[in-house]
This record gives C-alpha cells, structure tokens and sequence, in this order.
C-alpha cells in the first residue's frame, strides 16, 4: 500500500465510527471551506487547506518517503530515538497515535466534537458549548510552545515515512466500549469493570499494573445512565461540565484518563467514574484500524507502547 492509502483508510473508518452522522460531519467540512472561501488572498496563504476534506485535525501524513509501504511500526507515543530504531529493523512506515507535528497544533480543533456528545447526553448545547469552548482556549494555549516537530523533523531526516491517526483511532475505541456496555447493561459499578474485564486489552494492561479503576464512587454504587463520554475529542474537556451531566441524568462516566481536578468536580457532582485507561484504550482504537490496515498485506510490528491485540472479524 501507498502512505496516503493507508492514511485514507484510517480518516474513512474514523468518520465511519464518529459521534456525529455522516450528514453532519459533511456540514461541518462545508463550514470549513466556507470559512476559507471569505479569507483574503493573504489570510489563505497560512490556511491549512486539509480542514476542507479532512475532519479530524490531529491526524496527518508527517512525512511520505514515497516508498511502497509493507512493513508498518505502530505506536502509541513516537520519539526521535524509536524512529532510528524502527528505520533499522526494516520500517517502511510509522504508523503513530498521538499527535506530533501540524496535528499536535490542531489539537484544539477536534475538541468541538465534545459539544456534540454533550448534546446527545441531553445538556443545552449552548451551555455545552460555553464550557467546551472555554476548554478549548484553554488546551490551545498550552499546545502553543510545545516543540511541535522534532518527531517530524527526525522521521524526515532518516527517510521513514510518519503519520498519526488520532481522533478516528478514539472514536473507533469509542463505539466499541459503547456497543460492550450497553450491551452488559450494567446496575452497578463493578458491572462495568466487570465488562470492561473481558476486553483482552484491559486484560494486558492489569497484567501490567494498569488496568480499569474507580476513580470516583465505588463499586456497589448503581450506575443510573452510563455515558462513555471521555474517549474522544482530543483531549480531557471542561471540569465544569460535570454539574450539566448530572442534571441530564448521568449517573456514570466512563473514560480513558482524568485528571484529579476532574474527578474532584466529578466526585462533588455525585458522578460515577470509571477510568478504562489510557494507553489500553488508545491500543484498543489502534487495533481496530490496524486490523484492517492487515487485510491489505501490511504487516504490522507494535512498539511505542501499543497492546497489539488482533481481532478475527
């Protein structure tokens, strides 16, 4: 396969498995080139045209050698000493998680995508909105002086070919523990760890001294409404949103990380909280696109942290 084929597959199953429907995510490409077109020729210049067809900003080709790719390293976390390592056992290309480059500055950008699954949870999407994006600038912000491309400029320099697949990675992992927990529906707490249990990836990351955990509650509690509602959208949201969710009748939460100024405001708006886990998730929403990435021919090594875990379907 081509770098930009590989790349392809991965933007279409991340559309595919998307909170929003396809009509929608389509509505929000059309907002973007709209935004473009009323740029002045100056403005445009620095537009970063892929927003126009590509609806996940935190996911992008770094650097395409040209080369045929038949050997992938897919990884969590990507270092410039990785990728000498990876070159050196046969690499054609790096196929990483997290965002590096153009697509750690855009980071900020998918986080909208929460406004949307708030609103599915039943919050005013203006109130929503107002908390998101105050999040937004936050996180902005703070990607702002990071060194954004010594990953990129290390991948260029040793001739292997490097992109990230974020957010259609999360929202792959996001439908896939949905399906799970709606289909155990859980009464209590220790219900969904119990689900979440007999996910081999969960399984691996225990093993590891990771595994699922109760950050807030405990697990006799009942769940009421479970909401899978921290696995996508770039990055952690607003500590504010909690109070809303409780209102809209959340009961549980089930995420990948939080922070403890999270689970705090969680905790006092008397919210469940289920932590999956971090890298385990991000393995589990790798492997469902690496899994098809193999049916091509590819094969696939895992380093960076990956829990490679392959699914027959």
């Amino acid at each position: 396969m081509k770098v930009k084929e590989i790349y392809d597959l991965s933007i279409k199953i991340g559309i595919k498995n998307d909170i929003r429907s396809k009509k929608e995510v389509d509505a929000y490409l059309e907002r973007k080139k709209e935004n473009y077109s009323k740029l002045s020729k100056e403005e445009k210049t620095y537009f970063d045209r892929e927003q126009i067809t590509n609806p996940f900003s935190d996911s992008r080709i770094h650097f395409d050698s040209g080369k045929k790719v038949k050997k992938i390293f897919a990884s969590i976390d990507v270092t410039p000493g990785s990728i000498l390592l990876a070159r050196e056992l046969g690499a054609d290309l790096i196929f990483n998680h997290h965002p590096v480059g153009l697509a750690l500055a855009g980071l900020d950008d998918v986080m909208s995508l929460q406004v949307d699954l708030m609103e599915q949870l039943g919050i005013p999407v203006n109130i929503a909105e107002k908390m998101i994006h105050k999040r937004i600038s936050e996180v902005a912000r703070g990607i702002n002086p990071s060194n954004h491309y010594a990953v990129v400029d290390a991948a260029r320099l040793a001739g292997v070919s490097l992109i990230n697949v974020h957010t259609p990675a999360d929202n792959s992992v996001f439908q896939f523990v949905t399906k799970k927990i709606a289909k155990a529906k859980p009464r209590y707490v220790s219900d969904i760890i119990n689900s979440l249990m007999e996910i081999e990836e969960y399984q691996i990351a225990k093993r590891q001294g990771g595994g699922p955990m109760i950050f807030s509650g405990n697990e006799n509690n009942r769940c009421g409404q479970v909401a899978v509602s921290e696995m996508t959208g770039g990055t952690e949201g607003s500590n504010e949103i909690y109070d809303a969710m409780a209102n809209a009748g959340v009961g549980t939460i089930i995420g990948m990380h939080q922070s403890e100024r999270h689970r705090k405001a969680a905790e006092k708006a008397n919210i469940n909280v289920v932590i999956a886990g971090h890298i385990s998730s991000d393995s589990i929403g790798m492997n469902l696109i690496l899994d098809e990435i193999e049916k091509k021919g590819v094969e696939v090594v895992p380093f960076g942290g990956l829990i490679r875990v392959k699914r027959k379907k």
